[in-house]
Order: C-alpha cells, then structure tokens, then sequence
C-alpha cells in the first residue's frame, strides 16, 4: 500500500516538473523570436513614374451667361431655360426684370427732350440777342455819322456851338465803341449758352441710349449652340463650408451684377480640372499623356495631355496644384462636372534599383532603409533619386538587400514592456 502511495506521489512530481519546464521552454522562445518581421527584396528593374488624380469635366471654351450691369444693385430673373435644354446661336438663354430700367429709360427721354427744347430756347435768346446788339451798333454808327457832319459845319458856327459839335462827337464815337465790344461779349455769351445746352442735349442722349442698351443686354442671347447647364444660387451666403451644396437658379431668384447664371459647354472641346498634390508637381510637364476615365461611364477610357500646370494654392498644410487636361477624343456622353480619375505617366526609368515606398523611412533632412544584418535589421542611409506613389528609386544599395517593410524597431520590444492601459488590465 506504502508503495503504490509513494509511485503515485513520484509520478505527480514528474508531471509536475515537466509542465514546469515545458512552461519556461515556451516562455523563452517566445520572448527571444518574437514575430517575424516583414520585409522586401531590393529589386533592378523598370520603375514607371506615374501621377493619379482626380478632376471634374469642364467644357474647354465655355460659354458664361453671367449677369449684366443692371444700374441698380440687383435684379430678378423672370426666364430661364431649364438645365439640359439645347439652344442654338441668338436663342435667348435667360431674362431679367427691366422695370426699373424701364423707368430710368423714361426719365431719360424726358430729360432728352427738355433738353432738346432748352437748346432751341438758347438758340432762339442768342439769335433775338445778336438782333439786339447789332442794332445797337448800327444806332451808334449812325450818331457818330451824324456828329462828324455837325463839326465840319463848325467853321461858320460860333465858337460855342462848335465845342459842343466836338463834345457830341466824342460821346457818339464813345457809345460805338462800347457797341462794339458789347457785340463782342454778348454775342460769345449767347454762344456759350447755346453750347451749355447743347452739352446738356448730348449727355441726355447718352443717358437715354444707355439705358436702350442695358434694356437689351437684360435679355441674354446664346452665342454658341449647346445645352444650358444652369448654375448653383450662391447670392445670399457670405460664407460656405466644405461639401455645401446650393440649389440651382430659379425664376424670381435675385442675382447679381456678375453673376454666373448659366454656362453653355463646348461639346467639341472637353478639359478636366484637377487638383496635384505638391509631392507630385516636379513630375507634371505640359504636353505628358494621360489616361482618363470618367465614372459616369464605365468601361470607357479615354486619352488626353496635360495643357497646363497652375501655381500653388490652398492652405500651408494642404498645397496643391491646379492641372487642365484637355481630351483628345471626347464622347457625346460627357457632361460638365462628372467625376474623372487620370493617370498622368510622367517617365519610364531602366535598369534601375527600387523598393517600395513604404520600406523608405526619412528623418532629420535624412533618408534611410533597414537593411538585414546578421546582428538584425540595421539602419542604412540611401539616396533617393526618384519616386512614384508605390515605388521609390534609391541608390546605396545592392540588387536582393532585403530592406524591412516596417520599423523594427517597434517590432522588437519586450512582451513585458506594455502600455500602462495593459498593466493596469492586468493587475
């Protein structure tokens, strides 16, 4: 009996032992491996560099139907094409209220008028005028004829009666002389009256053809053939948010001088307007192809170049670069403001060594890989030559360097060095 007690307590103890070192085996070779690192060949290939973005459609030569100078403040649309209608060459588009303007264009026929009349009055004061003066002259000629034929009589008259022929003689040629030079200076009064109104006349004309032709301007006529894409209301909101939306131009909506109501797009000539991140500028060339499709419809790609490279713009933490493509071959389909994805090829390198851009780290103006090891993965500086979204062309190392793909230095940490959160779990 003594003996089975004490097998059973023998065989206990070994159980126990083993489960004890089978414990610290597990243990130890859990903490020495750890998990295994990813990582990544260094490769000599061809790299393609390539730029992915994503614009709306835009009509290349656009038609703007945008709001003319009113002379008042604003105004209201009384008619209006509905979106997607087709209109053709001097189709009218849209029309705004012209009562106001009706009014000012009465006021100033009016004013054109008096002023017509004002000229003829001025006219008719100078001519009555000029009559006057002149007779006045005419008057004192004759007086002055007259007195010099009372001084030659003045050799048989007495000496009195001759000193008063010579007195009458000089007031006569006095009063000639001041005839004349009343001529001279009521004569260009009465001219610059004439002229005043006259002025006068010209500005009323004025006034009254421009309001005829701010009337007519009022009614927009199309000057290309087309749809009419009617254009959001922004009038009234001083301030907007990203992803806000508006409703489109109604009838009895008040708008602006200026303001875009409508657009008639260039179905022969589409462009799409993109946005560039600043990493992606250096690659960007006028005249690079493109590759684009739009979302709208699928299953269609289609070919275009870059036409232009924009300057910076945006915030200090959100630069980018506005890009026009314009489109070789454009379809029927296309309409203003459909989504579009491109990819923009900017070169093609050879015999080149790369990585994936994930396995390139940067850090103090520096640029650097992990490189395998037999002491692990080891930092090794590179030089970057170039690189695209998923690849980056460096120098510095060999052709099958095996580079890791993430950090490893957040890889290899103590299991028992966790976060307090975890610590405070366990306790």
């Amino acid at each position: 009996m003594k003996f089975r007690i004490l097998l059973v307590v023998a065989v206990l103890a070994v159980i126990t032992a083993a489960a004890f070192g089978t414990r610290k085996l597990v243990k130890a070779v859990t903490t020495q491996t750890g998990p295994e690192l990813p990582s990544t060949k260094v490769r000599r290939g061809r790299v393609t560099i390539s730029v992915t973005a994503r614009g709306e459609l835009q009509g290349g030569n656009t038609e703007m139907i945008i709001v003319p100078p009113t002379g008042a403040d604003s105004t209201a649309i009384t008619s209006l094409r509905e979106p997607g209608e087709m209109v053709e060459v001097d189709d009218t588009v849209v029309e705004f209220d012209t009562t106001l303007q009706e009014y000012n264009l009465r006021e100033a026929e009016a004013d054109l008028a008096e002023a017509e009349q004002m000229v003829i009055q001025a006219q008719a004061t100078s001519q009555s005028g000029d009559e006057e003066n002149h007779y006045a002259l005419l008057q004192a000629q004759s007086d002055v004829k007259l007195a010099d034929l009372d001084v030659r009589s003045n050799k048989v008259q007495p000496a009195l009666k001759a000193r008063q022929n010579d007195i009458a003689l000089e007031a006569a040629r006095g009063r000639l002389h001041q005839a004349e030079q009343n001529l001279a200076n009521k004569s260009a009064n009465t001219t610059a009256g004439v002229a005043i109104q006259q002025a006068n006349l010209g500005k009323a004309k004025v006034t009254a053809e421009m309001n005829r032709k701010i009337i007519e301007g009022m009614s927009v006529k199309a000057k290309t053939s087309g749809y009419v894409n009617v254009q959001p209301n922004t009038s009234g909101n001083s301030w907007y948010y990203s992803g806000m939306t508006f409703q489109t131009l109604q009838l009895g909506d008040t708008v602006y001088s200026g303001m875009a109501v409508a657009q008639i797009p260039d179905m022969k000539n589409w462009e799409v307007s993109a946005r560039i991140g600043e990493l992606d500028r250096g690659h960007l060339a006028v005249g690079q192809k493109v590759s684009l499709t739009v979302v709208a419809l699928p299953g269609k790609t289609f070919a275009g170049r870059v036409k232009t490279v924009g300057g910076t713009t945006g915030s200090p933490w959100d630069r980018h670069f506005d890009c026009r493509i314009t489109l070789d071959q454009p379809a029927p389909e296309m309409r203003p403001g459909m989504t579009s994805n491109m990819l923009i090829t900017a070169e093609s390198l050879d015999g080149v060594l790369w990585i994936p851009s994930q396995a390139l780290y940067e850090s103090d103006g520096k640029t650097f890989v992990y490189i395998r090891t037999p002491k692990g993965f080891m930092p090794h500086d590179v030089t970057l030559l170039n690189r695209s979204e998923s690849q980056a062309v460096v120098k510095g190392l060999n052709e099958g360097d095996v580079v890791a793909m993430s950090n490893p230095d957040q890889q290899t940490k103590p299991a028992g060095q966790q976060n307090g959160a975890m610590q405070a779990l366990q306790k």
